[in-house]
């Protein structure tokens, strides 16, 4: 992907595809909360975000805030320090 914004529209629809009753994703939901990503498929998205920005990712009891928001994931993955 060449943009952060392309790469966070590639989730988006991936985890879309996987929730056809949901519509839309807003920036702030938390996607863990919600049960958008769930226990089972935190991995497989793990993957998914890693062949996105073709690096390895901490997935660390720390680090899952990362991965609750679109933005989030937007700002601590795709725009990382």
């Amino acid at each position: 992907m060449s943009s952060a914004t392309e790469s966070i529209q590639a989730v988006k629809e991936w985890l879309l595809a996987k929730h056809p009753e949901l519509d839309d994703l807003e920036p702030n939901l938390d996607l863990i909360e919600n049960r958008v990503i769930d226990s089972l498929g935190f991995m497989d998205f793990v993957f998914f975000l890693e062949s996105l920005v073709e690096r390895e990712l901490d997935v660390e009891a720390g680090s899952v805030d990362a991965f609750r928001t679109l933005r989030s994931i937007e700002e601590k993955i795709f725009q990382p320090d």
